[in-house]
């Protein structure tokens, strides 16, 4: 068979669909490289971020955790959450805890301590956020 009969058989592909299918997949990938571009720039440079440097088991009712923040600018409030584990992994204490500029001094690194119903194995560092940023970073 040859291609002029299966054009005369089945129908020649339209121009105008072949442009449109061009035009629409042209605007879908610009669309998907803005979305990209605005999620890199609003993600990229979090207000706060937080990271767990260590922690100390220090008696049957305390745990001490030493926690690295770092904000961005000298207004920004951030509140961390730190969660203290039983062996049973139960959750045997939590601390909330704001941090400013003023509480980093010229360091990063904060010490808070962790008061537990039970003794803890581990402490968790669930990270920090500001007003303007809900997931913790």
């Amino acid at each position: 068979m040859s291609e002029t009969s299966l054009e005369q058989r089945y129908g020649a592909p339209s121009r105008l669909r072949r442009q449109v299918l061009v035009v629409v997949s042209a605007l879908v990938g610009a669309v998907f490289l803005a979305w990209l571009g605005w999620t890199a720039l609003a993600h990229g440079a979090p207000d706060v971020r937080s990271e767990m440097v260590t922690y100390t088991i220090d008696g049957e009712h305390a745990a001490t955790a030493r926690v690295d923040v770092r904000i961005a600018d000298d207004d920004t409030v951030a509140t961390c959450l730190l969660r203290a584990h039983a062996e049973d992994h139960t959750v045997v204490g939590e601390l909330s805890f704001a941090v400013t500029a003023d509480d980093l001094g010229s360091g990063t690194t904060l010490e808070r301590e962790v008061r537990t119903e039970r003794l803890a194995t581990s402490i968790e560092l669930l990270g920090c956020t500001t007003p303007g940023q809900q997931r913790p970073q």
